[in-house]
């Protein structure tokens, strides 16, 4: 167990206002849901009527009218998106959507991480100046693009900004802005992604075309709802919460992709990370086609992405989804390196001061790739239940740093007090959320930069990182250790970011254990207070965490997972921790 680390595990309560039981759901999911604040049905409406309103959003309304006109005077629209998987399905869907609504001339601009960095900035709008828009739309970015702006402004292209990003003291100069966070009582889905955010515009601009009687002409009008996959595959891979409307749109998306009506980029991906689009959950698209469409905008081009999600056919999309495969592969092993690395170096600064840890892990190597380090600020801040702040080299005297946080600490706030403290002196430009944000310094403020996180970090960070708990919904009936309760839970979902999946603790005997996979545990368990009955089991890195020098009895926190064999069909458990029982 790493220094200073307790793990206690916990059962969940169920919250006030959800004690009565919910009608026609079975007494299992009846109690998951509840545990998870769900006081009523209508929390599990997952009908697109079940939406809030498009004019509820502040600022969309403007914008709509904005991209209308744009529209029907043939205007040349050019989306700039982001590098990550947020950022590339909002371009995919700004792309597709305004096409579908009759745009004559929409081309989208993603910028080098490598070169430019984040977001819509002046060199950006350099770049842009021999495209000709006549219109600039940001997704997944833009609120805090103060320069940018002001250089499109300044070269007669108004902006419109869509983002979900928490915004700074005062906002740009956009023609308009579409911001959840802006005024997050205005609206009941503060909680969007940009791709959310995005999707949102779409429905409006449609709906103002609608209105002018665009479609009533020679366009036909679309159904928006077939870019709800993109919605999804957004909203799961930058692990927002998962409020009811997030619920709604993953829901929606998953869906059409089972029905094979999803976009042949996403269905692609899938096949390629060998998961079968017909069976697909949220899951899936966190872990299996997130990372290799991320890897894109890690080690290469995010173009790559997009062009696999704007694919027409299913030949082009195996073709870009083949290339996203390579790539994540060698993110995979450039990640592996820098993490050993980075193990190393913690460790080693542990025993230096005798078993104590640092509140905020503050890391460096001049060797590490900067489109990794936030893989590998999560897998310490996994590891050693810490936040961390990982740097890379970046451009000149510049490091790049990713912040990955953990539960009580607002990483973003945390980088703003630090800002504030040191009058803007040290963090050149800083952005993000409460559990992951990005910033920039000098490379001479290394040393000063480490010394104000020492003398910040222990008030915000306080106990937090002393204690990882583990909440779960309790002992699991030993008549529930079935596979058709395995595919009921994962149809119930779906399950992320404050809807988490149902995790299930209980003692249980080990009958026969082997390492697979260098790190995993293949296992067969049996519930120690059970009728004896054989179940399958992994437990993932269970080698890196000493899982498998336990003796034969333990207790577990685990999931129920439906394994898939050669098209069979099988009950799994999945430890997500084991400990000595006692």
């Amino acid at each position: 167990m790493t220094a200073g680390r307790i793990i206690e595990i916990r059962d969940r309560e169920l919250p006030q206002g959800a004690s009565r039981p919910l009608p026609d759901y079975p007494p299992l999911l009846d109690r998951i849901y509840r545990l998870r604040g769900v006081a009523d049905v209508a929390e599990l409406d997952y009908r697109l009527g079940a939406m809030p309103r498009p004019d509820t959003l502040p600022g969309i309304d403007v914008a709509a009218e904005i991209l209308a006109d744009a529209i029907v005077t043939h205007g040349r629209i050019l989306v700039v998106g982001d590098f990550d998987a947020d950022g590339a399905t909002s371009t995919a869907v700004a792309v597709r959507g305004l096409r579908a609504m009759g745009a004559g001339s929409v081309d989208y601009l993603v910028p080098d991480r490598f070169a430019l960095g984040y977001g819509l900035s002046a060199p950006l709008v350099e770049q842009a100046l021999p495209l000709e828009p006549s219109l600039i739309l940001t997704v997944d970015n833009g609120i805090s693009a103060h320069s940018g702006v002001e250089a499109a402004n300044a070269a007669g292209i108004p902006v419109v900004v869509t983002d979900h990003h928490l915004p700074g003291s005062t906002l740009p100069e956009a023609a308009a802005i579409v911001n959840p966070q802006v005024n997050p009582e205005a609206f009941p889905g503060r909680h969007l992604a940009g791709v959310g955010v995005c999707f949102y515009l779409m429905l409006a601009v449609r709906q103002v075309l609608r209105d002018r009687g665009w479609f009533e002409q020679e366009h036909q009008e679309p159904n928006l709802a077939n870019l709800l996959d993109l919605v999804a595959l957004g909203t799961v891979a930058d692990v927002v919460r998962l409020d009811h409307l997030n619920r709604l749109f993953v829901e929606q998306g998953l869906r059409r992709i089972r029905a094979g009506a999803g976009s042949q980029g996403i269905s692609a991906l899938l096949r390629v990370a060998g998961r079968d689009p017909a069976r697909a959950c949220a899951m899936d698209l966190g872990f299996a086609v997130a990372p290799r469409l991320n890897a894109a905008g890690r080690l290469d081009d995010m173009s790559v992405g997009i062009e696999a999600l704007l694919s027409e056919s299913e030949s082009e999309a195996d073709e870009r989804a083949a290339v996203l495969e390579a790539l994540n592969t060698k993110r995979r092993s450039v990640e592996r390196e820098m993490r050993d690395s980075a193990m190393t170096d913690v460790e080693t600064k542990i025993a230096e001061a005798e078993g104590r840890m640092e509140p905020v892990l503050c890391l460096f190597d001049a060797q590490w790739h900067q489109g990794v380090v936030g893989i590998v600020a999560g897998r310490l801040k996994e590891h050693f239940h810490r936040p961390v702040i990982a740097f890379a080299p970046g451009e000149t005297d510049e490091l790049k740093g990713s912040a990955r946080s953990i539960p009580g600490v607002h990483m973003r706030d945390l980088l703003e007090a630090i800002d504030t403290r040191t009058e803007g002196r040290l963090i050149r430009r800083y952005g993000g959320h409460a559990m992951a944000a990005g910033l920039q310094i000098a490379a001479s403020d290394l040393q000063a930069f480490e010394k104000a996180l020492s003398e910040i970090a222990p008030e915000w960070v306080g106990n937090h990182g002393e204690t990882q708990i583990l909440w779960t919904d309790g002992v699991l009936a030993a008549s529930a250790y079935t596979l058709e309760t395995a595919r009921e839970l994962r149809l119930a979902g779906p399950w992320g970011a404050g809807f988490p999946e149902p995790l299930f603790r209980d003692r249980f005997v080990i009958q026969s254990k082997r390492i697979v996979g260098e790190t995993h545990l293949k296992l067969t368990v049996s519930p120690a207070d059970g009728p004896g009955r054989a179940l399958d089991a992994i437990a993932f890195n269970a080698v890196d965490r000493g899982w498998d020098q336990l003796g034969d009895e333990v207790e577990g926190v685990f999931r129920l997972d439906v394994n898939v064999f050669r098209g069979r069909e099988s009950l799994q458990l999945v430890f997500d921790y084991l400990t000595a029982a006692t």
